[in-house]
């Protein structure tokens, strides 16, 4: 019993460790970081060097009673409008999550009058970049099947390998 166990751990291991793991992947950003969402506060400077990609999200930590996060178009966002939003973000809690599921431009503010105070963020949703191995494959036809063969005769073998000792121990 205990060497079909090893048997099954090793094949678990096998797939495991041949199996393709995402090289991108989605970003949490906390608005404003240790400042989180709140007056005062240049969202524009704190925004600056970052890169938004599709699928991050934006994490808002702020007094529920006073403030909001309203989705408007660039006009309203300049002029600090929030008559007219394209959507509201805030969920009740003053813990809510923006996520950037669109490539465009977010334009964000506090409905509340905070926008006055500087509460209100632009950014830029953009495609994620293609990964290096992504650019390999797309240059290098015969080395997208040579890796998606390797992903399945590795773990074929070692599961071979691994049931031809199972039988060497079982004859000893």
């Amino acid at each position: 019993m205990a060497r079909f166990t090893v048997l099954i751990v090793a094949v678990v291991m096998a797939f495991l460790v041949a199996a393709p793991v995402p090289e991108v992947t989605a970003k949490k950003y906390t608005v404003g970081d240790n400042k989180f969402w709140n007056p005062n506060i240049n969202y524009t400077i704190w925004a600056q060097g970052k890169h938004f990609y599709l699928g991050d999200w934006l994490y808002f930590v702020f007094d529920r009673n006073q403030h909001n996060i309203l989705e408007v178009n660039k006009t309203d966002y300049e002029n600090c409008i929030a008559d007219h939003p394209i959507r509201n973000w805030t969920r009740g809690a003053g813990r809510d999550i923006v996520t950037l599921n669109v490539t465009k431009h977010y334009y964000l503010l506090d409905g509340k009058g905070g926008c006055y105070g500087g509460m209100k963020l632009a950014v830029k949703v953009e495609k994620l970049p293609p990964t290096p191995k992504s650019a390999l494959v797309k240059n290098v036809g015969s080395v997208s099947m040579v890796t998606g063969l390797a992903q399945f005769i590795v773990p074929v073998a070692l599961f071979s390998v691994s049931t031809i000792w199972d039988a060497i121990l079982r004859m000893c």
